[in-house]
């Protein structure tokens, strides 16, 4: 692991990192996310009663929607051609949760660590907003990189 922080030139100033001597190689991450919430509130996403909606299926496209843009949002990230996006959410009813699991692909110079943490975090948002009506104490938490394979740094896979 790199003991220096790539974001920072010598001086310290800020810049974006310069991948184009990279090699082009496959890259996937995978990143999770949890919103933990009242029983009752997990019932009501289950049996689709959101006032607003399915808010499983709104969260899966909103944090689709999210990977594409997070150049847009995390200033110093690249702009990715991503090949694949995918983001599924389960409920948990032992811990009143919905988990959330978004995986980013690409053939590229630079990884997609934070476009997977960037969808799992919004479509997490998104559980939040379209329950805070009926429950405003719902947490978001665990939000982590889970797995990352491809490029100079090699393979990460989180330990259970």
């Amino acid at each position: 692991m790199s003991k220096t922080l790539s974001h920072f030139d010598a001086r310290g100033n800020a810049h974006m990192v310069d991948v184009g001597a990279k090699d082009v190689t496959e890259r996937v991450a995978v990143a999770g996310a949890s919103v933990i919430m009242q029983p009752a509130t997990l019932a009501l996403i289950k049996d689709k009663k959101a006032a607003k909606g399915d808010v499983l299926a709104v969260a899966q496209l909103a944090g689709i929607m999210a990977a594409k843009r997070t150049a847009d949002l995390i200033p110093l990230c690249h702009p990715l051609s991503l090949s694949a996006v995918e983001v599924t959410l389960s409920l948990d009813a032992t811990r009143h949760a919905v988990d959330i699991e978004a995986t980013c692909k690409l053939k590229g110079r630079t990884g997609v660590e934070m476009e997977a943490l960037t969808a799992a975090s919004v479509a997490a948002l998104t559980v939040y907003d379209m329950c805070k009506a009926v429950d405003r104490a719902m947490v978001i938490s665990e939000v982590k990189l889970l797995h990352k394979s491809g490029g100079k740094s090699g393979t990460f896979k989180r330990d259970p």
